[in-house]
């Protein structure tokens, strides 16, 4: 099932690659919430990291993804992956496509966690 977001982008990072030759590129796109805008953490896996050519930091998008989760030594962990990106006009909009926003997520986005790692809200 696919999702669909719009928002600002407020963070691009770099494209990470991995010994196994996977790799990926995160950003973070802000999304309206009231008094307290969301900021939600995206990536683009593979080829796919190539959608966010062109793409600035302040950049109104909408995008596409599909929500993966797996387990690994007792944890859960929720990625948002990111497979379709659309330049919008005005940068900041509603969720639409699933209620993202009013969901409680716990999210975390480390492929390799360590004990003391603790979600601070």
């Amino acid at each position: 099932m696919a999702f669909e977001l719009e928002g600002t982008v407020h963070k691009l990072y770099e494209t990470q690659t991995f010994a196994s030759g996977f790799s990926k590129r995160e950003f973070v796109v802000e999304v309206p919430d009231g008094n307290y805008p969301q900021q939600i953490k995206f990536e683009a896996v593979k080829d796919k990291a190539a959608i966010l050519d062109g793409v600035s930091e302040g950049d109104g998008v909408k995008v596409t993804f599909d929500i993966r989760g797996n387990e690994y030594k007792d944890r859960f962990y929720v990625n948002l992956v990111a497979w379709k990106l659309e330049k919008s006009g005005d940068g900041g909009g509603s969720p639409s496509g699933g209620d993202a926003s009013s969901s409680s997520m716990d999210a975390s986005f480390d492929n390799e966690p360590d004990e003391s790692d603790d979600i601070p809200f």
